[in-house]
């Protein structure tokens, strides 16, 4: 059982990683805003950390280079999930310091995958 952190602004998106996880059996929290995300990373020190790019106040990019500059937080490994498919936005990612990407809609499967590789 890991414990996961999702920064989503959409609800939908949220709602739908959040029951896919838990159903798997693992500890859920959310944020809807990149601040939000960086705060409760810092509080609660997640085992994986989803995090969308587009979002309003902080987007995914800086609040990722937040999470990876901050000793904190930074052995926290970040999965990027987003509708931006391009290489430049997948290399940008990594740059940021994301160690995947998974472009939505996702399938459970890819985000499953993630969780046993990186938070387990």
């Amino acid at each position: 059982m890991a414990k996961l952190l999702i920064v989503d602004d959409s609800a939908t998106e949220r709602d739908f990683l959040r029951d896919m996880l838990v159903r798997a059996g693992h500890v859920v929290m959310t944020a809807n805003s990149g601040r939000e995300g960086v705060e409760v990373a810092q509080r609660e020190h997640p085992d994986l950390v989803f995090m969308d790019i587009v979002m309003d106040d902080v987007d995914g990019y800086h609040a990722t280079r937040t999470l990876k500059d901050d000793p904190r937080t930074d052995s926290i490994p970040v999965v990027v999930v987003s509708s931006k498919n391009q290489k430049a936005d997948k290399m940008w990612a990594q740059l940021q310091g994301a160690k995947g990407y998974v472009v939505k809609p996702c399938r459970s499967e890819e985000i499953l995958k993630h969780v046993d590789e990186l938070a387990l």
